[in-house]
C-alpha cells in the first residue's frame, strides 16, 4: 500500500506507531512508557468495559468524546457550522466518510443498528465520526440529532491536515479514537451475539 494520505503519528503520539488512512490501521504499544494510559489496537480483542456504561444516555461526566477548548477552537477554523432539526441524520451506518462533526448546540445520538440498548446521546462539545475519519472507512454508527442542533462539520482531509500540523491535538484525538474504537468493537460483537441468538 502506498503511504500517500497516511498520518505518521510517531511525531504526535510518542511510541505509538503509525496510522494508515486506507484499509490498515496499526497502533504499536510495545514501547509505550508505564506512565501512558493503555491504548487499544483496532485489531485487538475488544474490552468489555464499555458495556458497563449506561449507554442510553452518556452524561457530561462520562462523555468519552468531549474535546478540549483548544481542539474546539482549532476545528472551528477548518469547519462549517450547520444547523439541523431534530431527527435529522448527520450520517448513516455504512455511509461513505465525510469527516467529523463537533456538536456545538443540542444533542446527537450515536446508535448501532438493531441494538437500541447501546444508543448513546452526546451533548455539545462532543466530536463524532473520529474512527471512520482517521482510517478512511465508512461510518460504523449512525448519528441523529435528538434536538434541534448546531454542528461544526470538518471534512476529512481538513481534519487530517490539522492532526499532522498539531501534534498535541493529534494525541488528544487518538486518545478519543482508542476509546471509541473499543466501544464500536464491543457494540458490533453484541449485535452479532443477538443475531446468532435470534437464528
Amino acid at each position: 500500500m502506498s503511504d500517500e494520505g497516511a498520518i505518521e503519528c510517531r511525531a504526535c503520539v510518542p511510541n505509538w506507531g503509525s496510522f494508515k488512512t486506507g484499509r490498515r490501521f496499526v497502533v504499536s504499544v510495545a514501547a509505550r512508557s508505564a506512565s501512558q494510559r493503555p491504548v487499544t489496537s483496532i485489531t485487538a480483542r475488544p474490552s468489555p468495559i464499555w458495556h458497563k456504561y449506561d449507554m442510553a444516555n452518556v452524561g457530561s461526566k462520562a462523555n468519552i468524546l468531549k474535546v478540549s477548548t483548544r481542539l474546539k477552537k482549532v476545528l472551528a477554523t477548518a469547519g462549517v457550522l450547520e444547523s439541523y432539526p431534530s431527527q435529522h441524520h448527520l450520517f448513516e451506518e455504512d455511509q461513505q466518510n465525510q469527516g467529523v462533526y463537533l456538536v456545538v448546540k443540542g444533542k446527537v445520538r450515536l446508535s448501532v443498528q438493531d441494538v437500541r440498548k447501546l444508543d448513546r446521546v452526546f451533548p455539545a462539545g462532543s466530536l463524532l465520526g473520529v474512527p471512520a475519519t482517521f482510517i478512511g472507512r465508512p461510518y460504523s454508527l449512525a448519528a441523529v440529532a435528538v434536538t434541534d442542533a448546531e454542528v461544526l462539520h470538518v471534512e476529512r482531509q481538513a481534519f487530517l491536515d490539522l492532526m499532522t500540523q498539531q501534534p498535541d491535538l493529534c494525541r488528544e484525538a487518538t486518545d478519543m479514537l482508542s476509546r471509541e474504537v473499543s466501544f464500536i468493537h464491543a457494540a458490533l460483537a453484541e449485535r452479532r451475539r443477538q443475531s446468532s441468538a435470534a437464528d
